[in-house]
């Protein structure tokens, strides 16, 4: 007779709960973004919401909507209503939030209200990148004399170059936000739709 491997009986009730972290393996990315994250001095980088109000509805704190940010960004999630669904669904996203849930509009507004705080991350990030040998700087010599030669254009840089290449890829950053709001709109449009149909 042929056994299979059979999974636990979902009503079973156990003693002691399991551990979240024991979901996460020890290298897996979620913990890079933790980390990266709970290192950075958001006040300073100009997000918005560091110090809680003290009247009203308790807010999500930035750092817990920018960890949500960036795993979409790095798991090609770009809709705050996909990113909505994957912080109740996805065990990765539940670990890194504490198993917060914020709703999409959240998640929208946090982008759009944060757009250069988050692009000062990124910057965050390429500096810790630098400082961590994880990009080479390979400087080459040569004499002073300048020749055409058998040369890519894309690979020979000079200073006015390397600004142009930061400045296309901040508009690049610019670009993706604007395209993460096209999504969030469309989404919206597409669920408005399909409501108005259903009446």
């Amino acid at each position: 007779m042929k056994r299979f491997v059979e999974g636990d009986d979902r009503r079973q009730a156990t003693l002691l709960p399991d551990c979240l972290d024991d979901y996460v393996a020890p290298d897996n990315p979620v913990r890079i973004i933790e980390a990266f994250v709970d290192e950075l001095d958001l006040a300073a980088l100009g997000f918005a919401g560091i110090v809680p109000e003290v009247t009203g509805r308790p807010a999500y704190h930035p750092a817990t909507l920018l960890k949500i940010y960036i795993y979409g960004y790095l798991n090609r999630v770009p809709s705050s209503r996909r990113l909505e669904r994957e912080t109740q669904r996805n065990l990765e996203l539940i670990w890194l939030t504490g198993r917060l849930m914020p709703d999409f509009k959240t998640i929208a507004d946090f982008r759009r209200d944060n757009g250069p705080a988050i692009r000062a991350a990124c910057a965050q990030f390429v500096v810790l990148c630098r400082q961590l040998n994880l990009f080479t700087r390979a400087v080459v010599a040569l004499d002073g004399s300048k020749f055409k030669a058998v040369n890519n254009r894309d690979k020979n840089f000079t200073v006015a170059k390397v600004a142009k290449r930061i400045e296309q890829v901040e508009a690049g950053i610019a670009r993706y936000l604007a395209a993460l709001d096209r999504a969030d709109r469309q989404a919206g449009a597409e669920t408005e739709a399909r409501t108005t149909r259903l009446k």
